[in-house]
Parts: C-alpha cells; sequence; structure tokens
C-alpha cells in the first residue's frame, strides 16, 4: 500500500506550467529525506513524462505513488499515442513539432531519459493514448 499517493493534471502546451509536478515531487522527496541520487532520478522521470504530456498529447495526469521501497509515477495521456515505440526510445529520435524545438522542447531525449533513470519502466500506447509506468526503487 503506498504511504502517498497525489495525482496531477497536465494540461496539453501548457509551457508555463512545465515543471510543477516535477517540482512538488522534488518537495515531497526532500521532506522524507531521500537520497539526493532518488530525489534527482525521479524528478528528471517526472519531468520528462509531465514534458512529453505537454508537447505531445490533448493532456494527461501525473500520478506520484510513493511506498516504502520505491517511488511509482504513472504519466497517462489522450492520444494520439506513440506510433513505434522503438523508434521513440533512441536518443535524439523527435515527432514534436518545430515551433516546440524552437522553444528548446522536443529534442527527442525524454524516452531516453525516463528509462535511464528508472528502475522499471513500462509503455503501452494506442491511438487513444499513452500511459508510462515507472518505479524508482531505494
Amino acid at each position: 500500500m503506498a504511504l502517498y499517493t497525489k495525482e496531477f493534471e497536465v494540461k496539453a502546451r501548457d509551457f508555463d506550467s512545465a515543471g510543477e509536478v516535477s517540482k512538488n515531487l522534488r518537495s515531497i522527496l526532500k521532506q522524507l529525506s531521500l537520497p539526493p541520487d532518488i530525489v534527482r532520478r525521479s524528478c528528471i522521470v517526472c519531468y520528462e513524462a509531465e514534458m512529453n504530456i505537454i508537447i505531445h498529447s490533448y493532456g494527461g495526469t501525473v500520478k506520484i505513488e510513493i511506498f516504502e521501497d520505491r517511488i511509482r509515477i504513472i504519466a497517462e495521456d489522450t492520444g494520439p499515442g506513440i506510433e513505434d515505440i522503438d523508434l521513440a526510445m533512441k536518443e535524439g529520435y523527435s515527432t514534436a513539432p518545430e515551433e516546440i524545438r524552437e522553444m528548446g522542447f522536443g529534442a527527442g531525449m525524454g524516452l531516453p531519459n525516463i528509462k535511464a533513470n528508472s528502475d522499471f519502466m513500462d509503455i503501452k500506447s494506442c491511438k487513444d493514448g499513452t500511459v508510462i509506468v515507472t518505479e524508482i526503487f531505494f
């Protein structure tokens, strides 16, 4: 059973609020006195998942669950889905529109960064949306 659970709404193209979920997560993890590496890795995973929702979807949620031995981050969005997950996992591959790239986002490092900083990662995607479940153990 989770010691802490909170779900955050993430709106599509809401760059003004980008990073708020990961900022909240950082605050919570620091209050729990978790090791800096766990805080850093968790916040990277959360931020990248949050940005993927902002950039690529019609909106969604990021759910944070903290257990005695791990942090679970679940990012769920609505459409259009990831057409080729294997390709999307390659560093530098991006389907972000040019205007997003000009803002400094969408460099194709989101999913690779999530994988590199998670101890567990699962992606399910279809044309109706994507669910990414990650866990960081401590």
